[in-house]
């Protein structure tokens, strides 16, 4: 009966009649598997370094208008840093980030970096196992390390993305190894600082999940974000916690460890990778083999002349002026203690002459 009244122009094959329709935009669009061969699939790219550069000078150019008379003060190595560190957002994420830059102060300076390193965070880290760490250090602030001070600034205009550097490799990582308390994690936090670049800690804790495929997926967003972040440091405090070595492998930690070597293999981005350990044997080998990390290096118990560095740091940090204390003999009897010992040690010396109201001595 249909065919009888319709026109025979618009009797059109199923598929023909498919091919005049839209496209469908979605952040997600799950198609019936019977369409799926008739359709084409495109992702939409983020903003490139050009397009960053206009929209900042578009934002520039709206407080011009706004301020009538006054320009942009900018910083030309911030102003680049700036179009470098806004990668990996929308375009509507971009512009607001710039304006939160430039309209703060009317200029682009150093000073707007890290605040935009934070926002950039906290609009990316949706499932939180990426913790951004406000609170870097630097290399002056931890005792002894001298080689790995001297590996690190080796490298540190290659991660930085100096042109000078534009022909070697990009430095991968590095694992620490050794006793608890010897200032471990204080250096993933001091490498942040030399390079003077963002610092995410990873926490393995928060990505173990009850529910299949859910532990692989959040650690895949987690290594996403770091990512886009680049150039940043990602800190993995206590790695054999999250990644079992012989002895304790189940199915879900065997697809941890693969997808993170996967990554690590592939990863194009400047991500510099911080893991700590506390015991080697805990590790798998194909983590620890040469070409995963660049290094591995051990922290040792600190001797008597590194000793008397951490005391002298953790002193002049508490204002006490070191003129009035024997470092070299209280460095002595501090034989075969850990860094964090000695810390400890200055801060129960400190309670102790304060409930007495006395000053802080040698003895």
């Amino acid at each position: 009966l249909m065919r009888r009244h319709t026109p025979r122009s618009t009797l059109l094959p199923y598929t023909s009649r498919f091919r005049t329709q839209s496209g469908l935009m979605s952040h997600e669009v799950k198609l019936p598997s019977e369409l799926e061969t008739f359709s084409a699939r495109f992702k939409m790219a983020l903003p490139g370094e050009d397009e960053r550069r206009k929209i900042i000078k578009r934002v520039a150019d709206e407080w011009v208008k706004e301020h009538p008379g006054s320009r942009v003060k900018a910083d030309r190595k911030a102003h680049e840093l700036l179009i470098r560190n806004l990668a990996g957002l929308t375009y509507g994420d971009t512009e607001q980030l710039a304006r939160n830059a430039i309209y703060v102060d009317g200029a682009i300076s150093k000073s707007d970096l890290p605040g935009v390193m934070q926002a950039k965070y906290e609009l990316l880290n949706r499932g939180g196992a990426l913790h951004f760490e406000y609170d870097t250090t630097r290399f002056h602030d931890v005792g002894g390390m001298e080689r790995l001070k001297t590996w690190l600034s080796q490298r540190k205009s290659v991660l930085r993305g100096d042109d000078s550097a534009a022909h070697l490799d990009s430095p991968k990582g590095i694992i620490l190894i050794g006793i608890q308390g010897c200032g471990k994690s204080l250096a993933a936090k001091a490498t942040a600082g030399i390079f003077g670049v963002p610092l995410l800690r990873l926490d393995f804790g928060t990505i173990y999940d009850k529910y299949h495929g859910e532990t692989e997926r959040k650690l895949r967003e987690s290594l996403k974000t770091a990512d886009v972040m680049s150039p940043c440091v990602l800190w993995i405090d206590e790695i054999e916690k999250g990644i079992a070595g012989r002895g304790g492998e189940t199915g879900t930690t065997q697809r941890v460890l693969g997808t993170f070597l996967t990554w690590m293999a592939e990863k194009k981005s400047q991500v510099f990778v911080v893991a700590t350990a506390n015991d080697i044997n805990a590790l798998p080998p194909e983590l620890v083999r040469k070409g995963r990390f660049d290094e591995i290096f051990f922290v040792d118990l600190p001797d008597a002349s590194i000793r008397a560095s951490i005391l002298a740091i953790h002193l002049s940090n508490r204002d006490q002026k070191l003129r009035g204390f024997d470092i070299d003999a209280i460095a002595n009897a501090m034989d075969g203690f850990s860094g964090a010992e000695i810390e400890q040690a200055v801060v129960a010396a400190l309670y102790a002459t304060h409930s007495q109201r006395k000053s802080l001595t040698t003895e």
